[in-house]
């Protein structure tokens, strides 16, 4: 594992210390996402499966209200600050969970900013007009991911000119440089390389092989692999067969580096994690 950052802000009230690896629960609030797309939208049942996943070891709620699987359209604002803003505030005062939001959106990262909210999460890395602007002015932790185009649009045959671990470590090196140049300081930033996110299997595998080449930005690393694509087109798996390909990512991708694990499967990856960690830190 990386020593590269030992501490991120949250929020006033939470502190999130990378003094061990972390669990992220997904938290769809969305009809069409491309794993669990309706079953946790009402507010009732997204309670319900926060609830569970912080049970189970979850140390952070990703709330998305946007769907951003590969052809998804977007969505109005106002919807998805409908989806998103009573979520977070439920979350925060009922469960007192440390929640972050999946939004490219910047009059959604002030909405929960004021709700609560203690983290962006941004698969455009803030490249949205005005979203740079309302990052910084938030105060909150952003993890920045990388894509080339639109979720619609996104695998279209993608394609790069170097290895996939070097376009993305240069990609994010740059929207690093916007980030402190708006103000951004260091403790608040973290890095996604982004998997399915036009990428072939292909360079869904080797960027995986390669992920510890990502730890020379010196940023926290989240990985997300849970249910998607390359497993199932590795092992020739349906969405809801995909548990143990994705265990078997979680534990490579925390060996190379990974401080967060963003995941719809917590309480199996909260052990694949735990154990992972027990054997990395023997004899030390």
């Amino acid at each position: 594992m990386s020593n590269a950052a030992t501490f991120m802000s949250c929020s006033q009230r939470h502190q999130l210390t990378l003094d061990r690896p972390h669990v992220m629960g997904i938290l769809n609030v969305t009809p069409d996402s491309f794993s669990d797309g309706g079953r946790h939208a009402a507010g009732d049942a997204a309670m319900r499966h926060a609830e569970g996943m912080l049970r189970d070891g979850a140390d952070i709620i990703d709330v998305g209200g946007e769907s951003t699987r590969p052809g998804a359209t977007p969505v109005s604002v106002q919807q998805e600050l409908d989806r998103v803003v009573p979520v977070v505030e439920r979350l925060v005062s009922e469960l007192g969970a440390l929640v972050s939001v999946d939004t490219s959106a910047p009059e959604v990262m002030t909405a929960i900013a004021e709700a609560g909210a203690g983290m962006i999460n941004d698969v455009r890395s803030l490249r949205r007009p005005g979203a740079l602007e309302a990052a910084a002015a938030s105060g909150l932790p952003v993890c920045l991911m990388h894509m080339v185009g639109e979720p619609d649009n996104m695998q279209n045959d993608p394609q790069y000119e170097r290895p996939i671990e070097e376009e993305v470590t240069a990609f994010l090196a740059q929207q690093i440089e916007r980030c402190r140049d708006a103000g951004i300081t260091a403790d608040r930033l973290l890095v996604d390389p982004g998997f399915g996110f036009a990428k072939t299997l292909a360079h869904n595998l080797r960027l995986m092989n390669r992920l510890e080449y990502l730890q020379r930005l010196g940023y926290p690393l989240l990985v997300g692999t849970s249910r998607k694509g390359m497993i199932g087109r590795s092992l020739s798996r349906e969405v809801d067969e995909r548990l143990y390909g994705g265990l078997a990512l979680t534990t490579l991708a925390i060996s190379k580096g990974a401080w967060i694990i963003r995941t719809h499967d917590v309480a199996a990856s909260a052990d694949a994690v735990g154990m992972t960690c027990a054997v990395l830190k023997e004899g030390k």
